[in-house]
């Protein structure tokens, strides 16, 4: 399965003390860091955690032409690939009904087999995930 990276234009602004970073196409999606390399990964981080918990599509997309910047602030791309982050950060458990040859469950069960562990590592590969 092939990455997609998802990025959005985020506004900085420098309030003397922090970054503060302000997402114009994701409304509500805000985030700051003391400096420029702290206040891009905390944008990714919010980037994500908004993306993933969003039930509302499709996104707007900017119209640069109507983004005035103040003297203290610019625009910056933020991007994440959406598929690593949710492997990262959702990676619950969940249980799922299955069902196999009797056969195949007690040879598996007398090999002492880990079903949970075999069926993710063939899903993984069936979808070409590492």
């Amino acid at each position: 399965m092939n990455s997609h990276l998802t990025v959005f234009p985020a506004v900085f602004t420098y309030d003397g003390k922090y970054y503060n970073v302000d997402f114009i196409d994701l409304k509500g999606c805000s985030t700051f860091g003391d400096s420029i390399q702290s206040a891009y990964q905390m944008a990714q981080e919010a980037m994500g955690l908004f993306l993933d918990n969003l039930t509302n599509f499709p996104i707007p997309s900017t119209e640069f032409k109507n983004i005035l910047l103040e003297e203290n602030q610019f625009i910056s791309f933020i991007s994440i690939d959406m598929d690593d982050y949710r492997k990262k950060y959702n990676n619950k458990a969940i249980k799922k009904t299955l069902s196999i040859p009797m056969w195949l469950n007690n040879l598996s069960e007398k090999n002492n087999l880990n079903f949970s562990q075999i069926l993710q590592e063939a899903l993984k590969e069936k979808l070409g995930i590492d």
